[in-house]
């Protein structure tokens, strides 16, 4: 009795949240669709303390204790927020104070401070029963400053002479100069080659791991990578490389996408978004003038990594807090542009959060699971928008107005079309735009519904507000609706009635 009476209350829920919010079709997953997670392994959750030996948490530079295990146990709280792949620092044995992973001493072995590789591939599939792929943070232009090799006369050849880098424009200063002084591998030695060629492919195979972000790109030739592409991708299909390019020049990053490298960090971009939401008032018509150029500049723009920061750069929140902002605010408008233009959305752990920092170390701070959860709600909901629009990760994009730091534009694919409004301002703006005729704008984000007028569409939003709307048939009195609904109810009231009268009678015969 009791499950007949939670099925009638649960029908018109069940029809209200079964209609339909976009038109087209599920189709099959393609990485320009993945929201990226970008985590740093030390960081971001400690579950295993077996593992904590030389572990200060208040020191920056040293390990604070974050592990696989901790990432594992974190899995649901990701996938609920809408993340769909996981960027992770280097796992490889380090040397001392490698908290980052970017000082390898070992290629073939996991940092113990993070777990077995047993942990990790129980990482990876637990990741894989999620809908989450792993992409692992792989390093061949250098190794840790007291490496075996560099200290062994046999693996002498394996590097260049040390020697620092002066001029930053020059390839061959920066291909063979060290960086920080760390030794700097010779990948045109075919030893050498083949040692990182078989390490990457190593690791696809023990592991099922979907892709590599390559560490500092432009360091290494052109020639490396095109081998390091074909023989990574051999292992596994659709395997994701994104690259690392610190430069602002698109044209000199673009090189290495014709080498194989499917998308990369885009630092171009970053300067512009930050720029642009710091603070209010601020005119957003460079991010879309870096699109256009992109679009003539890659191969497939849709495959490069947009992002707000990361472990090399100061926080975001930061930069909020600079300019007497709160943090809040700024960080919605932006999330809600990097998760409705086009590229992959790459969030730095803690983001969801608000976590501040300066340089680094301060912006690797650790990760604090106990704070406010308004920020990881709207991450959620502009998430689960992302992943229920085809427009918002395939569709064309077309600027319809953009005037100090109210936009909105236009994301087209098939005949899904998606409206997005972004007010950086600090007053509340009214926008007209021309769309088709009778119609409707179905907001996501706040509920708002626009009816047009004739053509006419009117915008009206609140002051360091955003909202993302799809354009829908517009909607009268849905009677089939309300008919079903009339029928449940009638049901219902004549289930509790029939309950009633059975409940009497047996009183009545009990007397």
């Amino acid at each position: 009795m009791k499950k007949s009476l939670l099925t009638l209350i649960l029908i018109p829920f069940l029809l209200f949240y079964a209609l339909p919010v976009g038109a087209v079709e599920k189709e099959e997953r393609k990485w320009q669709d993945e929201t990226i997670y970008f985590l740093m392994v030390d960081r971001f959750n400690n579950s295993d303390f077996s593992n904590d030996f030389k572990v200060d948490a208040e020191d920056p530079l040293a390990y604070h204790g974050g592990d696989f295990e901790g990432i594992i146990n974190k899995l649901d709280y990701l996938k609920d927020m809408g993340f769909t792949a996981i960027w992770m620092t280097p796992i490889f044995d380090n040397e001392d104070k490698g908290y980052h992973g970017y000082w390898i001493n070992d290629f073939y072995n996991t940092e113990e401070h993070f777990g077995t590789i047993e942990k990790f591939k129980q990482l990876v599939d637990e990741a894989h029963k999620r809908d989450i792929k792993i992409i692992l943070d792989f390093v061949v232009n250098h190794v840790g400053p007291n490496h075996p090799w560099v200290n062994d006369p046999e693996k002498k050849d394996w590097f260049h002479e040390p020697r620092e880098i002066f001029n930053w424009e020059d390839p061959e200063e920066l291909e063979n100069g060290s960086i920080f002084g760390l030794p700097d591998l010779a990948q045109e030695n075919p030893e050498t080659r083949k040692y990182l060629l078989d390490a990457a492919k190593w690791w696809i195979e023990e592991t099922d791991i979907d892709g590599y972000r390559l560490d500092t790109v432009k360091h290494v030739p052109l020639d490396f990578w095109e081998d390091f592409s074909k023989e990574v991708k051999s292992v596994k299909n659709d395997f994701y490389l994104l690259g690392e390019v610190w430069h602002e020049d698109p044209n000199f990053i673009s090189k290495y996408e014709k080498v194989g490298i499917d998308g990369f960090v885009d630092y171009p971009l970053n300067e512009h978004l930050r720029n642009a939401f710091q603070k209010p008032d601020q005119s957003l018509s460079w991010l879309f003038n870096v699109w256009e150029r992109n679009q003539t500049t890659y191969e497939n723009p849709y495959l490069m990594g947009t992002f707000m920061d990361n472990h090399d750069t100061t926080r975001f929140t930061r930069d909020a807090i600079s300019n007497n902002q709160h943090p809040g605010p700024r960080w919605r408008l932006a999330l809600t542009y990097l998760y409705t233009s086009p590229g992959i959305p790459i969030v730095y752990y803690g983001s969801e959060i608000a976590l501040d920092g300066g340089t680094d170390p301060d912006n690797r701070r650790q990760m604090n699971f106990m704070t406010d959860k308004e920020l990881i709600e709207y991450i959620t909901k502009i998430g689960e928008v992302r992943q229920k629009l085809p427009s918002l990760t395939r569709g064309s994009f077309e600027v319809l107005f953009e005037e100090q730091g109210m936009a909105v534009y236009k994301r087209q694919y098939k005949n899904e079309t998606t409206i997005i409004a972004i007010n950086n301002t600090s007053k509340t703006q009214n926008v007209v735009i021309n769309l088709e005729q009778d119609k409707q704008l179905r907001g996501l984000i706040n509920g708002d519904l626009i009816k047009s007028n004739n053509d006419e569409y009117k915008l009206i939003l609140d002051r360091e507000e955003s909202e993302v709307y799809v354009l829908t048939e517009k909607s009268g009195l849905n009677f089939p609706y309300f008919i079903v609904m009339g029928a449940v109810y009638t049901a219902f009231v004549v289930f509790i009635f029939l309950l009633w009268k059975r409940s009497k009678r047996k009183k009545t015969d009990k007397q």
